[in-house]
């Protein structure tokens, strides 16, 4: 009897003098799109994406923006993906409304498209998201400014430090989160800058970094010196608000944000943040290189979370001055689990 094995050799050998062509697997090529490479939690997303793909047999193509809203060069990305053929693209884009046509000609030549950390606008215009509940991450650190305040959030002074003009969705989520955990009339939940409470001081963009972060806190100061609590779209403009701060000798000044990398949770130790709240763009990258390989192997579309219209891949609100009804985790458990 034969072995297996010299069946296998045998079956090859007859197929290779027969002249039947060997079977080779297409291979799979997938796209990441962030919004800069400078931002570690780009970075970090990039890191992901690269790990899975590696463990999977993808090959990845990676690019981003020169800044946060740099949507020209997402659109030149886009299309580099649909004349390279690939089988799938993750993007967080700069711009929600404007990549949407690009997008829809990448879906036209079979491309899945996963949006990552931002939905688009309209959120339909991806197959999926991949994504932190970015309205909960501010519900969850207005609340807890609100509770930390006490009684002085109805004195409360607040500057409100987004991302850019185009208000893109992750924005949005953010800032109106974060003001209806506080306890303040959003108006229209889709709009910043609607509102009319008299705590609100102004809205000022960022475009997320640092020296936006701080421009923007100097520009709202001038308004009124007196801000006593800062909501920031993410940590580099936290740091960058609280030098500004610094520089004026403000004192007592409340700022929360989102992101939970390790600079953000050293920050939150330090006091230079009250309170973030942690998202996981490592996993939201590698959930993403997934579900490019099965939709290649087998055309299946991933589905939503139960209950929402987007994969949610989860959020932790991290401080070490923990309030009542407001769950959270200390720094020691966010620095185990943060990025960058």
């Amino acid at each position: 009897m034969k072995s297996a094995t010299t069946a296998l050799l045998g079956a090859a050998t007859l197929a290779l003098m027969s002249g039947a062509p060997a079977m080779a697997q297409e291979p799979v090529l997938a796209c990441l799109i962030t919004k800069t490479d400078t931002n570690p939690f780009f970075v970090k997303m990039r890191e992901g994406a690269e790990a899975k793909a590696a463990e999977l047999g993808i090959t990845l193509q990676s690019y981003a923006g020169q800044v946060d809203g740099d949507n020209d060069s997402q659109v030149a990305a886009v299309e580099s993906c649909i004349a390279s053929g690939a089988k799938g693209i993750l993007i967080a884009a700069s711009d929600t409304k404007a990549i949407v046509d690009p997008l829809a000609r990448a879906r036209e030549a079979g491309i899945l498209v996963i949006a990552l950390d931002t939905p688009l606008d309209p959120a339909d215009a991806a197959d999926a998201t991949f994504a932190t509940d970015n309205f909960e991450a501010g519900r969850l650190i207005g609340a807890w400014a609100a509770a930390t305040m006490g009684a002085e959030a109805g004195n409360a002074r607040i500057a409100l430090l987004n991302l850019t003009p185009s208000e893109p969705t992750v924005d949005v989520l953010r800032n109106q989160g974060f003001m209806t955990g506080f306890g303040i009339d959003v108006k229209d939940v889709n709009d910043i800058g609607d509102e009319d409470d008299p705590r609100i001081v102004g809205n000022d963009v960022t475009n997320g970094n640092e020296e936006g972060g701080r421009t923007a806190m100097e520009n709202l100061l001038q308004r009124d010196p007196g801000i006593n609590l800062v909501h920031t779209i993410n940590e580099p403009a936290a740091v960058g608000a609280y030098q500004a701060l610094q520089a004026v000798g403000a004192q007592n000044v409340l700022i929360v944000s989102v992101d939970g990398g390790c600079p953000g949770v050293a920050a939150v130790k330090d006091g230079v943040i009250g309170a973030t709240a942690q998202q996981y763009p490592l996993q939201m990258a590698a959930l993403g290189i997934e579900a490019i390989a099965k939709f290649a192997a087998d055309g299946t579309k991933p589905v939503p979370t139960e209950g929402k219209a987007f994969f949610d891949t989860g959020v932790a609100l991290v401080t070490d001055r923990p309030v009542e009804g407001v769950p959270s985790i200390d720094t020691a458990k966010g620095t185990e689990l943060c990025w960058g």
